[in-house]
């Protein structure tokens, strides 16, 4: 029996890639104003028109996937004769994964025969982007299902996932910062060093003050702990490509570094980032703590 790798739209992966890598992508929603926007699909809200939106002061909400289309998609995959493999938003940041538990155990109650496999990858963004682009190197090379599932479990904590927030009122409207820390950082300069804890959640690791001091302790970081296997690095960003063009140039000045990916950083998480932010990930030679 065949497997679909299966993920949501917060990987910051395109419509194009999952389409020729054979990925079914669900897709979270954002309001603006009362209206819902679609995050996959033609017709989907892009970063850019998000970003232009909360220049203007709009106030966007991002929705999880519900049970229902889970179950929906499971169900009918299933029925299509697949197996399922789930490689899900982080738990510690959305009730997305859950949901996907619970839509599980609704199909396999009707079709006890089913085989869904979930794994929360701890991860957002193009961090969990790099893992989806990962399981589909395992399958195209022939792993079973089992087999992919163990690889990504190895990798998930090897994620090295490293932000860089320029505008602190978002984080702080979501509740990333405190409202005093974004207004005492934004009149100083100060920048904070954002990370993805072992248990998915995002932490303050640090503050820097000016935005180039910053970002080059984010390159640090990566190269200090990457593993020499995994030589590429994808670099998110929101509204700043040429920005994230300084990045990749200083990165592909290392060794250790074969390839660096750019991708905007989708709608999702820009919702909680404004313009400005800077994510880095990679695979370390170790567990983060």
């Amino acid at each position: 029996m065949t497997y679909q790798i299966v993920t949501d739209s917060t990987t910051d992966l395109s419509d194009d890639y999952v389409a020729a890598h054979d990925v079914l992508m669900l897709g979270l929603t954002v309001t603006i104003d009362q209206k819902t926007y679609q995050t996959v699909g033609s017709a989907r809200l892009t970063s850019d028109v998000l970003l232009a939106k909360m220049a203007e002061g709009a106030q966007p909400v991002s929705s999880q996937i519900n049970v229902g289309q889970f179950s929906e998609v499971f169900k009918s995959l299933v029925q299509d004769g697949k197996d399922v493999l789930y490689l899900g938003f982080s738990s510690g940041l959305s009730g997305t994964f859950q949901s996907a538990e619970m839509a599980k155990q609704l199909v396999q109650e009707e079709l006890p025969s089913a085989k869904i496999a979930l794994v929360d990858t701890l991860a957002a963004a193009s961090g969990e982007g790099y893992l989806i682009r990962e399981a589909i190197k395992y399958r195209d090379q022939g792993a079973t299902l089992e087999e992919v599932t163990a690889a990504i479990q190895d990798l998930i904590p090897r994620l090295r996932s490293w932000v860089m927030a320029d505008d602190l009122y978002h984080l702080a409207r979501g509740g990333r910062i405190t409202k005093a820390a974004a207004t005492v950082g934004t009149l100083v300069n100060i920048k904070p060093l954002i990370d993805v804890d072992p248990s998915g959640k995002l932490r303050q690791v640090g503050r820097i003050r000016g935005k180039k001091k910053a970002l080059k302790t984010l390159i640090d970081k990566t190269l200090t702990a990457i593993d020499p296997a995994y030589p590429t690095i994808l670099v998110g960003y929101s509204g700043e490509i040429d920005v994230a063009e300084l990045v990749k140039a200083d990165l592909l000045q290392s060794d250790l570094v074969e390839e660096v990916i750019l991708t905007p950083l989708g709608p999702t998480i820009a919702t909680h980032t404004g313009t400005g932010t800077i994510a880095i990930f990679s695979i370390g030679k170790s567990n983060r703590s």
